[in-house]
């Protein structure tokens, strides 16, 4: 399901789902979404924002949602399973437009589900598969991605095989580095692989999302790595033209008892920066809390607000924290309108005018049923935290709440957030 929800406050629909298109097929699973038009098209009258991309990871299905109307949202193109995987591509993810006129999505495996960076282009107004980006040889991995032309660049990420992210998690498939760990600098303009940054294996290990600053003449990016759970910032080296990444963040593991490891990771999972290239935002679904780092210095970030909502380690877990290097007592459960928040803070959306931190608790749904069963069963949630702009800090809006659960034929798992003006995590200037 593709839903729009109304954040206007002085809304009469306020706080409800106001639209919602109905997928024909179940266990799409759908995942990211991206526009078809972004402020990389800026210039060009014809080009306007009306359709959202919605990739599936488990399909390989790619619909098109006309929200001209976000009130009345519609399905308006599907691309189906065959033809990409005739492109001998699979398990498409994060997408963003192109100035050229296509759309650009990451796809994670082959046909067969075996491990493939790759990525399809789109035509913006046919929704017909146009080619592939790459030329030459692709990477053996793949998952988020973004480019920055005035520097020539781009850089990817990479998650895992479809194969084996479809199977949900495996200690065994960490201990034998199945997981990618690596980022991959592309020369945007001949659409070729230029260097390929190896994370260490540890802190590395799983780069998720990929970040910008939105400034199109700034050379400097952040990746959050999930098993890692570290936050990498990535720059270029003026002398040399190669870019380098170093450790600027690293949440602490905790030793617990009653879970599936001695050790529990914070799995950060999404990372955003505000607009002004001021903030950085990112989510640790195992720990259940969400962090702001002043990023003024991107060399040195500055912890500025964190607040939990929900999670493994609150006092109503069933998981006992035995030593913690980070907090000195555990945080409360999450509760918002007399409901008990179910799993934990995953994707992120900011406001435009950086205020208001939007939250969804779903990662993907194999995992969620591994590490967050009750969430499956209640359904995710959107929720919306208030954002101290001046000198930083998070709380929880006690009166915002959507509840995905409860809606008619779910439960539903809500998962991504895109803004119909654009946003904070889908815009490149150019």
């Amino acid at each position: 399901m593709i839903a729009t929800v109304d954040v206007d406050p002085t809304s009469n629909t306020y706080c409800t789902v106001i639209s919602r298109v109905d997928l024909p097929h179940a266990r799409d699973e759908v995942h990211h979404t991206g526009w078809n038009a972004c402020s990389s098209c800026f210039g060009d009258a014809n080009v306007k924002r009306s359709h959202l991309v919605v990739p599936c990871l488990n399909s390989s299905r790619i619909y098109f949602i006309d929200t001209t109307d976000p009130k009345n949202l519609t399905l308006a193109k599907t691309l189906e399973p065959d033809q990409l995987l005739n492109n001998d591509v699979s398990f498409p993810h994060t997408s963003h437009c192109l100035a050229d006129g296509n759309i650009m999505i990451s796809t994670l495996g082959d046909a067969d589900g075996n491990g493939k960076g790759d990525f399809l282009l789109v035509d913006s107004n046919s929704f017909e598969i146009s080619g592939k980006w790459v030329k030459g040889e692709a990477v053996p991995l793949n998952y988020d991605f973004w480019y920055q032309p005035r520097h020539n660049v781009m850089i990817s990420t990479e998650w895992g095989p479809p194969k084996l992210i479809k199977l949900g998690f495996q200690l065994d498939d960490v201990l034998s580095a199945k997981y990618g760990s690596k980022l991959h600098v592309w020369d945007w303009k001949e659409r070729t692989l230029k260097q390929s940054i190896e994370l260490d294996p540890k802190d590395g290990c799983m780069p998720l999302e990929i970040r910008f600053m939105h400034n199109p003449d700034s050379v400097h990016c952040f990746v959050g790595t999930a098993l890692g759970s570290a936050i990498y910032h990535i720059h270029q080296q003026s002398a040399t033209g190669k870019f380098v990444a170093g450790k600027v963040i690293q949440v602490a593991s905790k030793k617990v008892n009653n879970w599936a490891l001695p050790d529990m990771p914070g799995l950060i999972t999404d990372i955003l920066i505000s607009l002004d290239d001021r903030f950085l935002y990112f989510s640790c679904w195992l720990h259940g809390d969400i962090r702001q780092y002043d990023i003024s210095d991107p060399f040195n970030p500055k912890l500025v607000g964190q607040v939990f909502l929900g999670g493994s380690i609150h006092t109503d877990s069933k998981v006992e924290v035995v030593h913690d290097t980070e907090l000195q007592e555990r945080p409360s459960p999450c509760v918002v309108k007399g409901k008990h928040i179910e799993g934990a803070p995953q994707m992120l959306q900011l406001s435009l005018d950086g205020q208001r931190l939007y939250v969804t608790t779903s990662l993907y749904s194999i995992w969620d049923r591994q590490f967050y069963p009750t969430l499956t069963q209640a359904g995710g949630v959107m929720l919306q935290v208030d954002v101290d702009t001046t000198k930083g800090g998070l709380r929880l809006n006690p009166d915002f709440l959507i509840d995905f659960g409860a809606l008619p034929d779910g439960p539903f798992l809500a998962h991504e957030m895109r803004y119909p003006g654009g946003d904070c995590s889908s815009d490149i200037w150019t």
